[in-house]
C-alpha cells in the first residue's frame, strides 16, 4: 500500500495530472462552504489562543492546496495577514500555488494554531488480518495468507477490534495501529491549538465485519490493486486515535456548529430579490451535500485540543 500510493510512480506522488480531485470527490472539492467552515473554526482557535502574532494553519494531506487556498480567501485581511499556511504533502508543489503557502513533507514542529487533516488517515498504509494471520497482497491484488500477527498488532486488535484476532474468526480486521501512531505524531507537532482529523470512520461498537479496503480511479470505485494505478484506502478507527479530551463528531454535527445549513431560503426572497434567492438556493444545495446522511455528512471529525480549554466551540471547558 505504501509503495502503491507513495513509492516511485505512486498514485499520490506521480507528477502532472489532476491530482486526487480527478479521481474522487471530497468535501473540499464539493463546495467552497467547506473552506468557509474551516475558516470559522480557525477564527475560534485564534480566539482561544489569544490572537497570537503568528497563527499556523497546517493542512495534512493537502492534495493540490485547494483547502488552504479556500480558507485564505475566506478570512478577513487582518487574520489572513497573521496566518502561516503549511501544506503537508508528499507530492511536488503544484505550479501557480499561492506563494504564501509553505509546501512541506512533514508537519512542522512547534506550531500554534489549527492542524487539519481531511481524508489523510484513510491513506496511511495499514496491515490487514484474517483468521489470526496477516493478509499478503501481490501487485496485481491477489491475496494470500501471511504469518501470524505480532504482539503489538494482536494487542491493538484485542482492544479495538473485537473478534479480529483468533484463528477461528472468519472476518477481516484492519489494524489501525499505524494510523494511531501517525495521528499522534501530527498532534505532537502542535505546541498549542487544535488538531482535527476528518475521515470516513467507525468506532469499536460498529466495526465492519469484512473491512472497508477499496480503490478509486477516475470517480469510480475499483478493486484495491496496489500497482499505483488507483487510490487504495480503508476507513479509519478514529476512536482508537483519540487522545485525552478529544471530541468525536459527525460532519453533519460539526458543520452545523460552524454555521452550515442545508435549509432552503424563504420563498419570499424569490420575489424580493430573485438573484439572491438563486444564490441562497445553490448554497443550500451544496450545504445539503456536505451534511447528507449516508454521504459526506457521515464523515467523522476527531477534534484534539492541545493546550486550549475545549475540543470544540461551545464545548464544556475544564
Amino acid at each position: 500500500m505504501d509503495v502503491a500510493l507513495y513509492g516511485p510512480g505512486g498514485f499520490y506522488v506521480r507528477p502532472g495530472g489532476p491530482g486526487p480531485a480527478g479521481h474522487f470527490r471530497t468535501s473540499v472539492h464539493a463546495s467552497a462552504l467547506y473552506a468557509g467552515a474551516v475558516a470559522r473554526l480557525l477564527r475560534w482557535v485564534d480566539a482561544e489562543l489569544g490572537h497570537p502574532q503568528g497563527l499556523d494553519l497546517i493542512d495534512v494531506g493537502a492534495g493540490r492546496g485547494e483547502l488552504l487556498t479556500g480558507v485564505l480567501a475566506a478570512l478577513e485581511p487582518e487574520t489572513a495577514a497573521r496566518v502561516r499556511p503549511y501544506a503537508v504533502e508528499r507530492a511536488q508543489r503544484p505550479a501557480g500555488l499561492d506563494p504564501r503557502i509553505r509546501w512541506v513533507g512533514e508537519p512542522p514542529e512547534g506550531t500554534t494554531g489549527l492542524l487539519f487533516a481531511n481524508e489523510w488517515l484513510d491513506n496511511v498504509p495499514l496491515e490487514i488480518a484474517e483468521d489470526g494471520r496477516y493478509v499478503l497482497v501481490a501487485p496485481d491484488g491477489t491475496e494470500s495468507p501471511g504469518g501470524p500477527l505480532d504482539g503489538a498488532d494482536r494487542d491493538w486488535l484485542e482492544r479495538w477490534w473485537p473478534g479480529g484476532v483468533g484463528p477461528d474468526e472468519t472476518g477481516r480486521a484492519e489494524i489501525g495501529r499505524a494510523r494511531d501512531e501517525a495521528w499522534a505524531g501530527a498532534v505532537a507537532s502542535l505546541e498549542r491549538g487544535l488538531a482535527v482529523a476528518v475521515d470516513y470512520g467507525h468506532t469499536r461498537d460498529a466495526r465492519p465485519p469484512y473491512g472497508t479496503l477499496t480503490g478509486f480511479r477516475a470517480g469510480r470505485e475499483v478493486p484495491p490493486v496496489p500497482d499505483g494505478s488507483c487510490d487504495v484506502t480503508a476507513h479509519v478507527a478514529l476512536d482508537s486515535c483519540a487522545g485525552p479530551g478529544a471530541a468525536l463528531l459527525t460532519q453533519r454535527e460539526a458543520l452545523s456548529g460552524l454555521g452550515i445549513s442545508g435549509s432552503r431560503p424563504a420563498l419570499a426572497l424569490a420575489s424580493a430579490d430573485p438573484v439572491a434567492y438563486v444564490r441562497a438556493l445553490a448554497s443550500a444545495g451544496e450545504a445539503a451535500e456536505l451534511t447528507a446522511r449516508g454521504g459526506l455528512g457521515d464523515f467523522l471529525w476527531l477534534c484534539q485540543p492541545v493546550g486550549i480549554r475545549a475540543a470544540w466551540p461551545g464545548a464544556a471547558t475544564g
